[in-house]
């Protein structure tokens, strides 16, 4: 039974995260862009003291995976497009910041050593790569996942008053 939940979870995944990779890539370069720009403005308004802060631009991918699997969809925008999400391997719930954290620096590690150790999906058991499963998570399908509980909506805060509506 577990078998086929993580065969049901996981269908199509790896094709799904290797498209959602080259999206990804596009657009951590278009924000990579558009900062240097900004930042190189600012260094040209502080009559050149803001250039030191074009350094900053390098941490862009980093917060772009991090933050993005601590948002409301657990994916980056690639994994969104693509219907994929990011959960925990035990009780696929959201990632802890923790696991955010370890994932993305270790996504950054593997890449820094040529990206090879991303192979390692090949031969996992629900495709899970090196920094997925050394941060205890898994990415699955968004819609196999909410096919597993129909009806339950996502927790949301009330606007404009403290009481629940009637």
């Amino acid at each position: 039974m577990i078998r086929d939940l993580d065969d049901y979870l996981t269908a199509g995944v790896m094709t799904g995260r290797c498209v959602a990779w080259v999206l990804d890539l596009i657009f951590i370069g278009l924000l990579m862009v558009v900062f240097y720009w900004v930042l190189g403005m600012v260094g040209i308004l502080t009559l050149g003291f803001g250039f030191g802060l074009i350094p900053a631009v390098s941490a862009v991918p980093f917060c772009y995976h991090m933050f993005s699997l601590l948002g409301q969809s657990s994916a980056t925008p690639g994994q969104r497009i693509l219907g994929l999400t990011v959960r925990r391997a035990d009780d696929l719930g959201p990632p802890t910041l923790a696991q955010a954290a370890v994932s993305t620096i270790l996504y950054y590690a593997t890449l820094a050593t040529s990206g090879l150790l991303l192979l390692v999906a090949l031969v996992t058991r629900r495709h899970r790569t090196l920094h997925d499963l050394l941060s205890g998570l898994v990415v699955v399908r968004r819609k196999a996942l909410e096919s597993l509980t129909p009806g339950v909506e996502p927790w949301t805060m009330y606007h404009g008053s403290l009481d629940r509506p009637a």
